[in-house]
């Protein structure tokens, strides 16, 4: 083998060892906007209160968007998943301009953020919520105002997210 093709094979396999060594960074958030529909019921996420969720699959090139939180964890914890998950994000209901507006830029990571579990409100489609919030200190003064559980997202347990919901269950709307 001659000296410059020789240079050249180090060359070729030095920059495919630095390629896989390149993390890829997780795709951003999506901004929230009026053409946004829910994955399981296909109606406008942005025309419901309450937090809101979206999560990216690997080789898509737009996010699974959620009117509740409660189904992107019912989502999450369904084993007919198949694409890989490369970043989920929630409302950071600690600085959302209120539970009828929920921000539509306002995300924060899911694996971070902190969970009020059985609260008793109501999320946009009329379920019980799960609430995320980017603090403790905002999901702390979220319980002290209707109750619940401060989890994070793999101590949600799985009722709180999959099966029958009582319609008649009084369950509040925060401001």
């Amino acid at each position: 083998m001659n000296r410059l093709a020789l240079i050249a094979l180090i060359a070729a396999t030095s920059l495919a060892a630095c390629k896989e060594d390149v993390a890829e960074a997780p795709p951003q958030p999506v901004a929230l906007t009026e053409e946004a529909l829910s994955y399981f019921c296909q109606m406008g996420v942005a025309e419901h209160g309450g937090p809101k969720g979206q999560i990216h699959l690997d080789g898509m090139p737009a996010p699974l968007f959620f009117a509740q939180v409660r189904d992107l964890v019912a989502y999450l914890k369904s084993p007919e998943r198949d694409a890989e998950i490369t970043a989920i994000y929630v409302s950071d209901m600690g600085v959302a301009p209120s539970w009828d507006a929920p921000g539509i830029e306002n995300w924060t990571d899911a694996n971070a953020a902190v969970f009020v579990v059985g609260a008793g409100v109501k999320g946009g489609m009329g379920a019980p919520e799960i609430v995320p919030f980017a603090s403790q200190a905002g999901a702390d003064a979220f319980v002290a105002q209707y109750g619940g559980d401060v989890l994070t997202l793999e101590q949600i347990p799985d009722d709180a997210a999959i099966g029958p919901v009582d319609l008649e269950e009084e369950l509040e709307t925060p401001a």
